[in-house]
């Protein structure tokens, strides 16, 4: 069983930098491809970064593609998010997610989910 546990969300104004955390545990998770998603209230939840189990590719949504830079560390079980230039209408619930195989960006893809990370931008 995998288990993700994030965290560094919080309040933060508009133009500020924050970096989510997301801790991944379980037997051979290291081999897991992974990804951010958010939700917004009233809203889907929306695909941001993925990346493969090696960390050697990437893919981000057109949205955040200049701002935000998924990374990972498998020698500390980690997946990281770093977040510039934040927007207000950005104010949602982040979740990292994990799957066995390839990278994928829909969440439907993905089998082991987080329990998310509040992140507040403010005006």
């Amino acid at each position: 069983q995998v288990q993700l546990v994030e965290s560094g969300g919080g309040p933060v104004r508009a133009g500020a930098s924050l970096r989510l955390s997301c801790e991944l545990s379980g037997r051979a998770s290291m081999y897991y491809a992974m990804a951010w998603f958010r939700r917004a209230p009233g809203e889907e939840r929306e695909f941001l970064s993925a990346i493969n189990w090696n960390g050697d590719t990437t893919r981000n949504a057109d949205s955040v593609k200049d701002r935000f830079t998924i990374s990972r560390d498998n020698a500390k079980n980690m997946l990281y998010l770093q977040m510039n230039s934040l927007k207000p209408e950005e104010s949602a619930v982040y979740y990292c997610a994990a799957r066995p195989g390839n990278l994928a960006t829909s969440a439907g893809s993905f089998d082991y989910w987080g329990q998310g990370t509040l992140v507040t931008v403010s005006s």
